[in-house]
């Protein structure tokens, strides 16, 4: 898939972060783009702005926790496009939180999110896939599903959860012609404080010095992602 020109690609978690930086750069490469996120008016910012230089956008608002939601938005996009070639599996959020200290609220709302969310996206788009005998997801985990810092305990797990799936469907799918990539960046320049739940005192303010420390920015890593499809 060298050539991105006017192909299809799915990215959710587009009204922000990398989500929407990676929805600009492929639509740039020439991407007809169907987008979500439970954000409203940033994904209505996001396909605005793009509808504005030409491109065609389909934008859906969803919770990818929402398993029905995410089957109901493969068939949209199939219905719009009549054909689908990536699935950026982005959507997600952040807690943090000593082990007996992150409530069971908080552990399943990133659970359903993180992990849940990116499951019910490959199940959703798998079977249509198989019918095209090609397509590429690419999955947003984390360094953090391989390094497993403290204090990040339910975050680590979702993360981890989603480079095992990404691996596991690399070998699964690829007799069907669909490729698996599975990304793992470490802290950069995002948001993702905004959606960061901890009971742990300043972890929220901790976490953006963090972030904010790194030279690299969604576009940044959008644009890595990008090239990566197209290889």
């Amino acid at each position: 898939m060298k050539n991105l020109n006017n192909r299809v690609a799915v990215v959710t978690g587009a009204a922000s972060g990398i989500g929407r930086a990676l929805a600009l750069e492929m639509a740039a490469a020439g991407c007809r783009l169907a987008l979500s996120d439970v954000n409203e008016p940033g994904l209505r910012e996001t396909a605005e702005e793009l509808r504005a230089r030409g491109h065609d956008v389909l934008a859906v608002a969803l919770d990818v926790s929402d398993r029905d939601g995410v089957y109901d938005f493969a068939e949209q996009v199939m219905n719009h496009f009549g054909e689908i070639h990536v699935v950026v599996n982005n959507a997600g959020v952040a807690a943090a939180g000593r082990v007996e200290r992150l409530s069971d609220e908080d552990w399943r709302w990133i659970l359903d999110i993180n992990l849940l969310g990116v499951v019910n996206g490959c199940r959703a788009f798998t079977p249509l896939f198989k019918r095209q005998g090609s397509g590429h997801f690419v999955n947003i985990a984390s360094m953090a599903g391989l390094l497993n810092p403290p204090v990040m305990g339910s975050y680590n797990v979702t993360k981890a959860g989603v480079i095992a799936l990404s691996e596991t469907l690399r070998y699964e799918l690829a007799p069907w012609g669909i490729h698996t990539t599975v990304v793992c960046p470490g802290f950069f320049q995002t948001n993702l404080t905004e959606s960061l739940r901890s009971p742990e005192p300043g972890m929220v303010e901790t976490v953006g010095k963090l972030l904010a420390t790194s030279e690299l920015s969604a576009d940044d890593i959008a644009v890595m992602i990008r090239d990566a499809v197209a290889r």
